[in-house]
């Protein structure tokens, strides 16, 4: 498969989401958790620079990640590890998920976890970085969305959230019609989400003509008693009302957005992206861009990881050099994905249509799964997709239900000794060996189960180690457990 972009246009658009983004950070931060319905014309900040705004440091640290790792290797477990080393927040979602990932639990178990905040609006807020390396492509930019979003909000209400702004800021690229964005994005997404309701509730109103206000009001009263303020399906309703509302106005679009209240800077960042996507940086009111500059300004990125060698930076640090570095890495991302892509003076075109899938359901595969399940798929030859039978705690004198399906990922058969390191004193039963057998090009798998029995020795963090070693590796694949005493 091939696709042409114009270079102008494609950078146009690339650099039109950064600028937005920092836009609305900057005008919607001051009204971060109000209630009420601010009436604002534009900034009310002192001019000089953006404001800092955790929605765009992540992507930041994940355009490392890419570059770091490569396209192939970023996955949810990677991009655990980089939020562990390079993310310093502890707030809300963010500090949940880490502290759970210092427990030992892997993504999406540890977004799921305990985690009051899963449907909250840490992801969808970050998804710009997938969309603008898939430009067009929205199934791999749900692909990494889904791995991303998981890590704090498990298979949740939040992580439907990025699946749906990933589609519709990747699609953004290649149409214009706002209306037809939104209704694709939906279609990623469970009809019976609430994210879907609060969205339909501001679709609805806007073709009935009804006054904004009117619909803002009705969405925040579908989700106050059960969702409250600062979670996802309130908030992107209130992206969506801006950009419907808006008709195509940049700043009437950032005014309504930011007139909805409640997750200011989310709302109007992720809405200021998304315009910036559809019409490019070019067509960003002048006035507005002036304002703050193209600086970017971090503040929930490790300090020890920001440095500057022999004039570059680590971190890029503003909106030009995020667009280069970004336009760099796409092609990269669609290689890896056994796409051409070549950026040219003549028009965009693509060889397939960009409305099929890809990878066909995905979306719908993967949260499906269980949340209290992870998967290991670093060694070439075996991978490991583990489930919990349940909330992972355990009382002494208790067993406790694990599977793993192990699947073969080469054309080998191959032979699996299994081993478990338990803690003092606990038991398990377990299949020893198995084989993985040659079933061509298609995945040949076993479910793996095993009974963990507690004795009284039942700490507060109990950590176990499953092997499974195989006649083909060199390195026995390692699955970290861990229950809750």
């Amino acid at each position: 498969m091939k696709m042409r972009l114009n270079r102008e246009e494609y950078y146009n658009k690339v650099k039109g989401c950064w600028i937005g983004k920092n836009i609305g950070g900057t005008i919607g931060a001051p009204f971060e958790g109000t209630h009420d319905m601010p009436e604002i014309e534009g900034y009310t900040t002192p001019k000089g620079q953006p404001l800092p705004n955790d929605d765009l440091d992540l992507q930041l640290v994940w355009l490392n990640a890419l570059r770091d790792v490569g396209p192939r290797g970023v996955d949810a477990n990677v991009l655990a590890d980089y939020w562990l080393t390079h993310i310093t927040p502890h707030w809300g979602e963010y500090g949940i998920c880490k502290g759970n990932m210092f427990a030992g639990l892997l993504p999406p178990l540890c977004g799921e976890y305990r985690n009051d905040w899963k449907n909250s609006n840490g992801a969808w807020i970050r998804s710009e970085i997938w969309a603008c390396v898939c430009p067009g492509i929205p199934d791999i930019a749900v692909k990494y969305a889904i791995d991303d979003a998981c890590i704090d909000h498990g298979r949740s209400e939040g992580t439907y959230a990025e699946i749906f702004t990933a589609v519709l800021e990747s699609l953004a690229f290649v149409e214009s019609d706002i209306n037809t964005l939104i209704q694709k994005a939906l279609d990623y997404i469970p009809e019976t989400s609430r994210l879907a309701r609060s969205v339909n509730i501001v679709i609805d109103g806007y073709k009935s003509g009804e006054d904004w206000k009117v619909v803002r009001n009705r969405v925040v009263e579908d989700n106050v008693h059960d969702l409250d303020w600062f979670m996802a399906p309130a908030n992107v309703a209130f992206v969506v009302l801006g950009l419907l509302y808006g008709e195509g106005d940049f700043k009437k679009s950032m005014i309504y957005t930011v007139g909805c209240g409640d997750d200011t800077d989310c709302t109007a960042a992720t809405c200021g992206a998304i315009m910036g996507i559809m019409s490019g940086a070019d067509a960003i009111p002048e006035d507005w861009k002036e304002y703050i500059g193209d600086t970017i300004v971090t503040k929930c990125i490790n300090a020890s990881y920001i440095y500057t060698i022999d004039g570059y930076a680590n971190i890029a640090d503003t909106c030009t050099e995020l667009t280069k570095r970004v336009v760099e890495m796409m092609p990269k991302v669609m290689d890896a994905f056994d796409i051409k892509a070549e950026l040219v003076d003549g028009n965009t075109e693509y060889d397939f249509d960009v409305n099929s899938t890809i990878y066909k359901g995905y979306a719908k595969r993967a949260m499906a799964k269980s949340p209290y399940s992870f998967e290991i798929t670093t060694s070439p030859h075996t991978g490991v997709y583990v489930e919990y039978e349940k909330a992972p705690e355990i009382k002494a004198g208790e067993t406790f239900k694990i599977k793993a399906y192990v699947y073969n990922k080469r054309r080998d058969s191959h032979q699996v000794e299994a081993r478990v390191l338990l803690p003092e004193g606990w038991s398990a039963t377990y299949p020893r060996g198995f084989i993985l057998h040659n079933q061509g090009f298609k995945k040949s798998g076993f479910w793996w189960e095993m009974d963990v029995t507690a004795n009284e020795n039942v700490n507060a963090v109990n950590k176990i180690d499953i092997i499974f070693d195989s006649t083909l590796n060199a390195v026995p694949v390692s699955v970290p457990l861990v229950l809750f005493g």
